[in-house]
């Protein structure tokens, strides 16, 4: 592909556990992706994956970085370092008598009633944490003097102990950070190397156990994250990029990399992140304003929700046992992907993941020496997936080995026939992530029905199909980027900082006019951090209210409906009447006689990008016909069915595909279940019309 060498690209790049994903585009709308295996150090497979793009582009790949002002990268460095615990060696100065507040957890236990339950991994274990003399009223009023002494000495035993980041986080510092300020110059002043994580920074709200805990995570993180976009962008000046790198966070937006660095603990969900701002944008387009993304890579399988274009944002994420009460995206996880392994319990029950082949050696079927079976040995077993066309032809499956793995560790102790152990392991898998679907959906007031299921990642649409009829879902959507719909996200979304401030009082004596007040230095203060002035079109301010009847534990997040600068009374009205309508959509419940208590204001400032192009093609024929390239032996139950192949590059806008059939797509396969059709819109993404036959789960 010969492109002018003046063509200024953008460039979105999405590290997975297995694939490095990436999409280039121009403002005219061009479009190059590509996906490239990801590595130890995922540096190294970003640099790999860009090499494939110029190569791709016909030029060189300091041709091509020269040439591209901007490349927004989606990371998993900071949420390997908490799952796999590896992160820095960790201090935390608290208010003395408060060191243990970490264990306590507000009483929070995953499983109440086993008392074999472990405690969570320390991340900072107990003789690491230190008290120190110091103390805020809850109106920020200083009642014991900070003891400087004391923190010099604390720093000083932790640097003997090689402490890496330390974490400061005092009573009351979200009303008044002078105390957790200045512990930081002392910091700097003792040991000017370590990684500094204050609480009045990170998240600076009421509640003590949300706020330490989110503290210490992005200390925990925040070297190795910051390590290692040092070093990714070290390796792309060398090839040649003058640019802006950007990281993509949890919230949704991106950021630069100095405040990535800062804030790790915000880019934790970074690479699915991607996946649903994009699942926004094509929701957009295809004209479906509510919608289910599901994202099956070779490890996970990532579900959120979208409704009225909007994500899903909640403040209540656990990862690896620790909450990280920022705001980010609802979003699901489960181990099942398609590296996922299935295997036989202590108690002869099949099972498929969490535990996953992963790139090297990776499935059975991969010939890299992988003996266990996963899901994507399952799906050529089954015929939905060409051994011989596995990513375009780049990579070849051997069937055979997928066949011995099935065999070996699944049919014959359980002494069936590898195809009945096989749409057994299928049935499993779709039976989970069905299960994942319910709950982001039904178990957050939503009902499954009224969305489409958009299904992207390289798995992703071999079993959305199966999926929606579980669901009652009517309609399927399998965008024209699917296999690297992170990496579009990536590169379509928006600049986005939060900011929080806590304001807890009745909504009866709220101060209207301090709270404008306060929404007016949070968008200042916003502003400051968010940078790339050069590459946005214009600011958006998004207003919210955390509200909740008086005397509850958990509280709703409320949009602001105003459209000045200010908020008025009858805003406020109209925010009070939505909070009852989410309060009872939640929780069956709403009380409008009840006092209403507001914890906190929430503003996100966006700096909204040059919308990207994509141009609508116009609809031809119905007739698929010049697409079939073969005829298969596909499995959906115990008897096989010979089903049309399609090339889904060469099939049209217009296009009507009747199921049962199988469309190849370059990184993904399509799978239409007998009693389906799927039509290609003007985007070339695919939509799937499902009929009911399986009934549904609601």
């Amino acid at each position: 592909m010969n492109q002018d060498k003046v063509t200024k690209w953008v460039l979105g790049v999405d590290v997975g556990g297995t694939f490095t994903d990436l999409v280039a585009s121009t403002e005219d709308g061009q479009l190059v992706s590509t996906k490239t295996p990801s590595t130890p150090d995922q540096s190294d497979g970003v640099i790999n994956g860009v090499q494939k793009i110029a190569d791709l582009l016909d030029i060189s790949i300091e041709d091509f970085l020269a040439n591209c002002p901007l490349i927004v990268h989606g990371t998993t460095v900071a949420t390997n370092t908490l799952l796999e615990y590896s992160g820095a060696k960790v201090g935390l100065l608290t208010t003395e008598g408060f060191r243990d507040e970490i264990e306590f957890r507000r009483a929070y236990k995953e499983s109440v009633f086993s008392v074999r339950l472990k405690a969570p991994h320390q991340i900072v274990p107990r003789r690491f944490r230190i008290g120190i003399r110091e103390r805020l009223d809850k109106d920020g009023n200083i009642i014991k003097e900070l003891d400087e002494q004391a923190v010099r000495q604390a720093v000083q035993r932790l640097v003997e102990e090689g402490i890496e980041a330390i974490a400061v986080c005092f009573l009351f510092s979200f009303v008044n950070p002078m105390h957790e300020k200045r512990v930081k110059e002392i910091i700097e002043e003792e040991a000017p190397h370590l990684f500094v994580s204050l609480s009045s920074e990170v998240l600076p709200q009421i509640r003590e156990f949300e706020r330490v805990s989110t503290t210490i995570v992005n200390a925990y993180t925040g070297p190795s994250l910051q390590s290692y976009l040092n070093h990714l962008e070290s390796k792309l000046q060398e090839q040649g990029f003058r640019g802006e790198l950007f990281v993509m966070q949890s919230n949704g937006g991106v950021q630069n990399v100095e405040q990535t660095g800062k804030l790790a603990a915000g880019s934790l969900l970074s690479g699915p992140a991607g996946g649903v701002s994009a699942g926004a944008f094509i929701g957009e387009k295809s004209g479906n304003d509510n919608i289910i993304t599901v994202d099956m890579g070779g490890t996970s399988y990532d579900v959120s929700v979208i409704e009225q274009l909007q994500p899903t944002i909640t403040t209540e994420s656990w990862i690896s046992r620790y909450r990280v009460a920022l705001p980010m995206m609802d979003i699901h996880t489960i181990g099942s992907g398609g590296g996922s392994i299935a295997w036989i319990d202590s108690g002869g029950a099949l099972r498929v993941g969490p535990q996953s082949a992963g790139s090297f050696p990776g499935p059975a079927c991969y010939g890299r020496g992988g003996t266990e079976p996963t899901v994507t040995d399952v799906n050529v077993l089954l015929g939905y997936i060409n051994p011989d066309n596995f990513l375009g032809g780049e990579m070849k499956l051997d069937r055979n080995l997928a066949e011995q793995a099935i065999m070996k560790h699944i049919a014959d102790p359980l002494g069936i026939s590898p195809i009945e152990a096989a749409l057994a392991i299928s049935r499993i898998v779709n039976s989970d992530m069905s299960n994942a679907v319910q709950y982001v959906s039904s178990q957050r007031g939503y009902d499954p029905r009224d969305f489409a299921l958009m299904a992207v990642g390289g798995a992703g649409a071999i079993h959305a199909g199966r999926q929606a009829e579980d669901l009652g879902i009517n309609t399927v959507i399998v965008p024209s980027l699917a296999p690297v719909f992170s990496a579009f996200g990536d590169v379509a979304a928006n600049l986005k900082v939060t900011e929080l401030k806590t304001r807890f009082e009745d909504l009866p004596s709220l101060n209207l006019e301090q709270v404008n007040q306060d929404f007016e230095q949070m968008e200042k203060i916003a502003r400051e951090k968010l940078g790339g002035e050069s590459i946005v079109d214009h600011f958006e301010t998004r207003r919210y209210m955390d509200m909740r009847y008086k005397g509850e534990v958990h509280e709703v997040t409320v949009p602001v409906r105003s459209r000045t600068k200010r908020i008025t009374s009858l805003n406020l009205d109209a925010t009070v009447k939505d909070f009852h309508e989410m309060h009872e959509r939640l929780y069956a419940h709403q009380d409008p006689e009840q006092t209403i208590e507001i914890l906190n204001l929430r503003l996100d400032l966006i700096g909204v990008r040059k919308k990207l192009v994509i141009t609508d093609e116009s609809f031809g024929e119905e007739d698929p016909s010049l697409a079939k390239i073969a005829e298969r032996t596909v499995y959906f139950e115990n008897n096989p069915m010979t089903i049309p192949i399609y090339d889904g590059s060469l099939l049209a806008p217009g296009n009507l595909i009747a199921g049962p059939s199988v469309i190849e797509e370059w990184g993904t396969t399509i799978v239409v279940y007998p009693g389906q059709e799927a039509l290609i819109d003007a985007n070339r993404n695919c939509i799937i019309e499902v009929q009911q036959m399986r009934g549904n789960q609601q």
